[in-house]
């Protein structure tokens, strides 16, 4: 299973294996304070496509194209998230206010579809 929540939120037993998936570490969170099991850099939006949706060059459908294409090279470290997440649950971190949408959102969609 495959989940997102905010880095905000606290953590929970049910989490499973927490993954941070922003490229920047979350504002006003100190390392030492975060219950995570790795950091995915990779697997994050480009700065360039982060900058421009947040700055709302583009809207949330033409960010989730670009940002699949983004992650189509890195399909290895998908497929490595996603047959972890057949064995427990994967929980995806992000620091965006927008619950509804988000690019962790679109990362688990994408990993979810590396599976079937």
């Amino acid at each position: 299973m495959i989940q997102c929540k905010r880095v905000y939120d606290a953590a929970a037993q049910e989490d499973g294996y927490r993954v941070l998936v922003d490229r920047l570490w979350p504002r006003g969170i100190k390392k030492e304070n975060l219950a995570y099991d790795e950091w995915c850099k990779t697997l994050t939006p480009s700065t360039e496509l982060r900058k421009a949706f947040h700055g709302e060059a583009i809207d949330f459908a033409s960010f989730s194209e670009l940002y699949r294409a983004e992650l189509a090279p890195n399909h290895a470290e998908g497929e490595r998230l996603a047959h972890l997440a057949q064995r427990q649950t994967v929980t995806l971190l992000y620091g965006a206010k927008n619950t509804e949408q988000n690019h962790a959102l679109v990362l688990a969609e994408w990993l979810r579809g590396l599976t079937r």
